[in-house]
């Protein structure tokens, strides 16, 4: 199967509904290009990004995933969802997997940490012919690819998004203006709802307080962006904060490591990969 890029033949792109093997994957490279949004879509098979270089945003009901370099995305089949890649350079890989190799994968969406033999495994799945014969060690490829999925740690890049209207309204306000810090009080005030009322409808609609949903937010914002390379003290400042430190300081305590850190070891493992090829 050829490595699909912003110049590939229309007639390279194959519905993977319409083959007749339980898993067919792709490469995908592009550069420079100004961004690329997918519209809502559904397909039968379900389907695993995993991103090399640059860095995608998935929204599907009940949220909105970041999926950085060094990461994947799991999208159920049949789940509705919209994607878009971010400017600068892409990279990376797809496999889309029936419904009955995907017993024993997660049934709902979720960003997954990467492996290094599950990078090994998809990075060889994507030269296999479209057509592959279904037995010997094509077979074995395969079957180590989805044991690989099926045991992959889920990773903490997840917001989760309110159906209440009220709610949905101030999730939308907060992402198109992450910098606002209005307390509670205020926000509750804006959308025409007591304090105890905008909580405990966050709680119930998210599982997390105001708080934490706002710093998720945050958290989500921060990847993506300093995957398209902005610097920390940037993020922060486009975050509202009012110093690096209290910045880098909830990062950690999300995270479990600074920004600086968190972005150079998945660009580390990247390029190390991308170097071996």
């Amino acid at each position: 199967m050829p490595i699909l890029t912003e110049i590939s033949d229309k007639t390279d792109w194959v519905n993977p509904d319409e083959v007749p093997r339980p898993v067919i994957c792709y490469g995908f490279v592009a550069s420079d290009f100004g961004g690329v949004e997918l519209d809502f879509h559904r397909h039968i098979k379900g389907q695993i990004i995993l991103v090399q270089r640059g860095a995608l945003s998935c929204e599907i009901e009940g949220g909105m995933w970041v999926v950085p370099p060094g990461s994947a995305i799991w999208i159920p089949g049949e789940a509705l969802h919209s994607l878009k890649l971010t400017t600068g350079a892409m990279e990376g890989y797809n496999a889309f997997i029936s419904p009955e190799a995907s017993r024993g994968l997660p049934v709902k969406c979720c960003a997954v940490s990467v492996t290094p033999l599950l990078r090994e495994v998809l990075t060889r799945a994507v030269h296999l012919p479209l057509l592959y014969e279904e037995n010997g060690p094509n077979n074995r490829l395969i079957g180590v690819l989805l044991d690989e999925l099926a045991v992959a740690s889920v990773e903490t890049l997840h917001l989760p998004m309110p159906t209440d209207p009220r709610l949905r309204w101030i999730a939308n306000a907060m992402m198109e203006a992450p910098a606002e810090r209005g307390t509670l009080e205020v926000w509750a005030k804006r959308a025409g709802m007591s304090e105890r009322t905008l909580e405990r409808l966050m709680r119930s609609e998210t599982g997390m307080s105001f708080g934490r949903w706002r710093q998720q937010l945050a958290i989500v914002f921060a990847v993506k962006w300093m995957a398209d390379g902005a610097s920390t003290q940037a993020v922060a400042a486009d975050l509202g904060y009012e110093s690096v430190p209290s910045f880098v300081t909830m990062f950690k305590k999300a995270l479990g490591t600074s920004p600086g850190r968190y972005m150079t070891e998945r660009h580390s493992s990247s390029r190390r990969h991308l170097t071996e090829q």
